[in-house]
């Protein structure tokens, strides 16, 4: 029970139960937690991390190949023999491939985070309260 749904009456000092419709408890539930922000932020987030893992894939690998046998960093890997006498592939130029893809999207939120808070759209949480 939220406190909108408790009414007081300053005269009396009673509390009055207003029954909300399911309807009126979702609209308020998507108003209090930003749900609709949130839905937004995270389609264009995922449009965004499709746009990093593309300029990775097709740049910043090839770019890298130039300078390494394999001639792409996706495909360096290490082949290890296994018990049943075959081999397992560790295919680590795709684990840094997606180390660089993360490391790009967390410093683009970083830096749109330094923005937002800059012009007070977000609240610093870096900045120790006043008490």
């Amino acid at each position: 029970m939220s406190s909108d749904d408790l009414k007081k009456d300053e005269s009396t000092e009673e509390v009055l139960i207003v029954k909300k419709t399911l309807a009126q408890e979702f609209f308020y539930f998507l108003k209090t937690f930003g749900i609709i922000g949130l839905a937004i932020a995270f389609v264009i987030g995922q449009a965004a991390s499709g746009l990093v893992t593309s300029f990775v894939d097709d740049i910043i690998n090839p770019l890298i190949g130039l300078f390494i046998p394999a001639g792409n960093l996706d495909a360096v890997s290490i082949q290890v023999p296994n018990i049943s006498g075959g081999t397992t592939e560790f295919r680590i130029g795709h684990l840094i491939s997606s180390i660089i893809d993360f490391m790009i999207i967390a410093l683009v939120v970083f830096l749109a985070y330094k923005q937002l808070s800059r012009f007070k759209l977000v609240d610093d949480k870096t900045i120790p309260e006043k008490k």
